[in-house]
């Protein structure tokens, strides 16, 4: 990704600041996120096809190994699993990659599919992997119009708050395990996150001309516009981004630069105080720090 396609302004940022809403919701008569159910993997998925030509391929992994590490097993097989949902715009050069799993709950996804083609995207091909109890749904994003992968932060945090509302709505036993069901499930989290505990950023070289920024805290709706608004700020520029929620966690990576060159000692301490602050003080008034 382009630093340039990547920084946006003050101005912009303000103006594209989200709320907690949700894009309109597919139809519960809708046949896939609605059943709790292993996926069926025989040769019917062959025939889905959403946008201009989805694959679907199944492939089966040990059961001691998962198919991405992102991946947290439960090892109580009564309790409700940990939702994930992996957004990695590094592994592929023209496609965004959404990653999701609820234990092996989840079933082919065909109303987060069309949920995302209302959003302009095109699943373009779709891989599904289990192991370990783990049903692991592997969708290749672009849009559709330019069949290009999604760059604008504020298109991906659209992505990410479609595929959780999805889960909410058809797994409504998700909401206790996940930050937006405090407000929009029907049970919310039993054990909440301690924002000053939970919270670690982490800045290292990644090369001569970039770093990698790790941030993990408390997840919340509109948190990957507010990191990057930080950025903006003091005109850090994001290469790429892996955006990651576990359950109440966010664990977002990205790769940035300054003026075409990796962060020095000074700018990372900066960008860490600037984070670590506005991070683990939601309410403080946006322009303080």
């Amino acid at each position: 990704m382009a630093a340039s396609n990547a920084l946006i302004s003050y101005a912009s940022l303000r103006r594209l600041r989200p709320v907690a809403s949700f894009p309109p919701s597919p139809s519960p008569l809708s046949p896939s996120f609605g059943r709790s159910r292993i996926l069926d993997h025989e040769p019917k998925l062959d025939s889905v096809r959403v946008g201009r030509s989805l694959r679907w391929n199944v492939s089966q992994t040990s059961s001691g190994s998962t198919s991405s590490p992102s991946v947290r097993i439960d090892q109580d097989t009564d309790s409700v699993p940990t939702p994930v949902v992996l957004i990695d715009q590094d592994s592929d050069t023209s496609a965004t990659i959404v990653e999701v799993s609820f234990g092996d709950r989840l079933g082919n996804l065909l109303d987060t599919m069309k949920a995302l083609k209302d959003l302009g995207l095109d699943v373009v091909k779709g891989t599904v992997s289990t192991g370990a109890s783990v049903i692991q749904t592997k969708l290749f994003i672009m849009h559709l119009h330019t069949g290009r992968k999604v760059e604008d932060p504020d298109l991906l945090e659209r992505i990410r708050l479609t595929i959780l509302n999805n889960l909410l709505k058809y797994h409504p036993e998700s909401s206790e395990r996940l930050a937006l069901g405090e407000a929009f499930g029907i049970k919310a989290p039993e054990k909440k996150i301690d924002v000053d505990v939970a919270t670690h950023i982490n800045i290292k070289d990644d090369g001569p001309k970039r770093s990698m920024l790790s941030i993990e805290t408390a997840d919340r709706p509109g948190l990957l516009m507010e990191i990057i608004k930080i950025l903006s700020d003091i005109n850090v520029s994001v290469e790429s981004a892996e955006i990651d929620t576990e359950g109440l966690v966010a664990k977002d990576k990205f790769h940035v630069s300054y003026r075409g060159s990796a962060l020095n000692s000074s700018l990372s301490q900066v960008l860490i105080n600037c984070l670590r602050y506005y991070l683990r003080r939601p309410e403080t008034d946006e322009d303080s720090y």
